[in-house]
């Protein structure tokens, strides 16, 4: 069973940073996409950052600029560094990954528990 961990959130003022991980234990063969997405209350689930397994990197345009998404292969990870928060950052944050378990085989989709960020003052 493939599982993804989410940790690093937390209470930060406005302008503050945060880390967030999302750790992957799992039997997968290949990685095709990985990405960060929030909700906040009453809103839609949106993405926020992506990487693609080529390492291209997509964002929205609300965090262009201030969040940065990389992964570190060796140790199935992918993080999410941001900065100069807004109040409007607030959110759970879902780590989300798009894999094959064994070559072949269909791309799977598996979302992580999420992680609650929250900017104020």
């Amino acid at each position: 069973q493939v599982q993804l961990v989410e940790s690093g959130g937390g209470l930060v003022q406005p302008g503050g940073s945060l880390r967030l991980s999302c750790a992957q234990s799992g039997s997968i063969f290949s990685i095709v996409f990985m990405g960060w997405y929030r909700q906040a209350p009453g809103k839609a689930r949106e993405r926020v950052a992506g990487i693609a397994n080529n390492g291209v990197t997509t964002y929205a345009s609300s965090v262009k600029g201030r969040f940065t998404i990389s992964r570190d292969n060796a140790k199935n990870t992918v993080y999410l560094q941001m900065n100069s928060l807004k109040p409007e950052d607030t959110a759970v944050y879902y780590c989300n990954v798009d894999a094959r378990r064994a070559p072949g085989s269909p791309v799977a989709n598996y979302w992580g528990q999420g992680t609650q960020v929250t900017v104020s003052s």
